[in-house]
């Protein structure tokens, strides 16, 4: 039983789909210009197709699962069903407005012509915020719409936002945080549900060790408990005896958003030769 996935054939979520997979140590030939290939290593075909067609493929049957960006997800409204978030492609969705104009919230944006490429995502923003505005659906350079006289405002994904500042625009209102999700058709049967479990698996392990750092410290024995009762860890470091009479090696685990406030408190508790060391997988 061989899974179907489908991934972005080209754009920013291609690569990281790709890698995502290798790094699970899924071996994939992506040949230039193929629209599809075969795992040799584990029971998938991947199907290489445009973001906006993945939800309906997965949702059709077509393909079992897909690698999208939630906002693709949330503006076709497709039945799929997100079973993970992947930790890559990430963005804003977000109106813009012109940098002369006083913004104060939402009721800025009634009476204005929105041009957008996500006219639902945007319909459902002003609606639950109770605003009349008119939406103006256009593809391509969204940005470009006011300052040729198109539109008032504009909803387009945002990175860092330099686009914006090119265009005489400012980021007004955050309408939706996106990453890459892993979607799945609503209908998978025993067998194909056992085969995106060993994916997810494996997924979950790669995204663990990107969130965390195997870290070694030289503590003095008469500060070990200080040193051990700052390291979260797993569950608790291990502690080695070390040559040197007085001192004992500790290993643990360290998240990546607490890293640095953690190895600040290490080195003032006396803690020495403090080696940080990435994972490559991290199974719980």
């Amino acid at each position: 039983m061989k899974l179907k996935i489908a991934i972005q054939k080209s754009g920013r979520l291609h690569e990281d789909s790709i890698k995502l997979l290798k790094e699970c140590g899924i071996d994939i030939n992506n040949g230039v210009n193929k629209l599809k290939t075969e795992a040799s290593n584990f029971p998938l075909e991947v199907f290489f197709l445009r973001d906006d067609d993945i939800p309906q493929y997965v949702e059709d049957g077509v393909a079992d699962i897909g690698m999208v960006g939630e906002n693709v997800v949330l503006e076709k409204n497709r039945q799929v069903q997100e079973v993970e978030k992947l930790g890559f492609g990430k963005c804003r969705l977000s109106v813009a407005v012109s940098k002369t104009v006083e913004y104060t919230g939402v009721q800025d944006l009634a009476g204005l012509r929105i041009a957008t490429s996500y006219p639902v995502i945007v319909e459902q923003f002003l609606q639950k915020n109770n605003v009349q505005a008119e939406i103006h659906e256009i593809s391509g350079s969204v940005e470009i719409a006011p300052g040729i006289g198109l539109a008032d405002a504009i909803c387009d994904l945002v990175s860092s936002g330099s686009t914006l500042f090119m265009n005489g625009l400012k980021e007004a209102e955050v309408i939706l945080k996106s990453q890459a999700v892993l979607i799945a058709n609503k209908g998978l049967d025993a067998a194909q549900q056992q085969v995106l479990n060993k994916l997810l698996f494996r997924i979950q392990a790669v995204k663990k060790a990107r969130n965390n750092k195997y870290i070694l410290l030289n503590a003095p024995n008469n500060k070990l408990d200080e040193i051990i009762r700052l390291l979260p860890g797993m569950k608790s470091p291990t502690v080695l005896p070390l040559a040197e009479e007085g001192w004992s090696s500790v290993h643990s685990v360290l998240n990546e958003n607490d890293f640095w406030d953690i190895i600040e408190s290490l080195k003032a508790a006396g803690a020495q030769g403090i080696l940080v060391v990435p994972i490559e997988k991290m199974i719980i």
